[in-house]
């Protein structure tokens, strides 16, 4: 088994740490977005119409436009259909909650990934992971406090469909990646999504101050650009070794919770975090442990 160069490991780090940073900075202009009057459906809207010249850009310059070419478009009608909803229940999330427990939540997805993994695709999932997935959503309760009411229940409820749903996209991800590429998936993504966000958007057109189209089109190009790193972050290190990276968010959304909204986590989410961030880590390391022992036998196998 062979491993990438360390130089390429770096920039593959580098890439996802600046990735995280990039779409917690979308998270924050979504909740700024929202303070100053804009609704769900415009930044939703802003999100997906200004990340296309950007998506565009790098396939010209990397693959070229005619890889945009499909047999599989039907799929992408799927995953942008999924992608949506999911993208719904994150926005909606950050809207609803303070951005560390938001953010928070959106470490589940390795947990949701497991159990979909196991139910739908009849993966092999032993008790190590079962475990992880358990310690995980005790984690959430930890954070979420249902008995104390210290933030809206339905709020975070929002928080894990969004989780639920990216765990999902993920899945599809895997079935489309065997056919497609990471760009003309990202493609079809963001052009199929503008239609239907255009239709809701045009029932709430509203005028803005400059400063918020600022915002709005922040949310855009900042989040395309996440997208874009997220994605080329893979081109260089293997997923399990960029994804702990993931896990910066959370200090990125107490960051701007605390400059932008003078918001602080709870000390319930500085007990829960660590729980639900080593339970995904620890799926992580499990699933990179059965990768390789899969790779060992086939590689025995005459």
């Amino acid at each position: 088994m062979t491993h990438p160069p360390s130089d390429r490991i770096y920039k593959g780090l580098a890439l996802r740490l600046f990735a995280i940073l990039c779409l917690s900075t979308m998270g924050a202009l979504i909740k700024l977005a929202e303070t100053r009057g804009a609704t769900l459906a415009e930044t939703m809207f802003h999100r997906q119409l200004w990340a296309v010249p950007l998506v565009v850009g790098w396939i010209a310059a990397g693959p070229g436009l005619a890889s945009i070419r499909t047999g599989r478009f039907g799929a992408h009608v799927v995953r942008t259909a999924v992608g949506l909803t999911g993208m719904l229940f994150t926005f909606g999330a950050v809207l609803l909650l303070p951005l560390a427990e938001a953010t928070t939540l959106q470490f589940t997805v390795p947990i949701f990934a497991t159990i979909l993994g196991a139910l739908v695709l009849k993966e092999r999932t032993g008790r190590h992971r079962w475990a992880a997935v358990l310690t995980g959503f005790a984690g959430v309760l930890i954070v979420a406090q249902p008995w104390s009411g210290h933030f809206p229940l339905y709020g975070a409820a929002v928080g894990l469909l969004a989780a639920l749903f990216v765990s999902i996209v993920s899945i599809l991800l895997r079935q489309i990646g065997k056919t497609e590429s990471a760009g003309t998936t990202v493609f079809w993504f963001s052009v199929l999504s503008l239609p239907p966000l255009g239709l809701v958007y045009a029932f709430q057109l509203q005028a803005h101050d400059p400063l918020t189209w600022a915002v709005l089109v922040g949310i855009g190009l900042v989040g395309g650009i996440g997208q874009l790193a997220l994605t080329g972050s893979l081109r260089f290190a293997p997923v399990s070794t960029v994804v702990p990276m993931d896990y910066s968010a959370l200090i990125w959304a107490t960051l701007y919770g605390w400059l932008l909204f003078g918001m602080l986590p709870t000390p319930y989410t500085w007990v829960g975090a660590p729980v639900i961030i080593a339970s995904g880590l620890y799926i992580v390391w499990r699933e990179r442990v059965r990768h390789v022992a899969i790779t060992a036998v086939a590689g025995q196998t005459p």
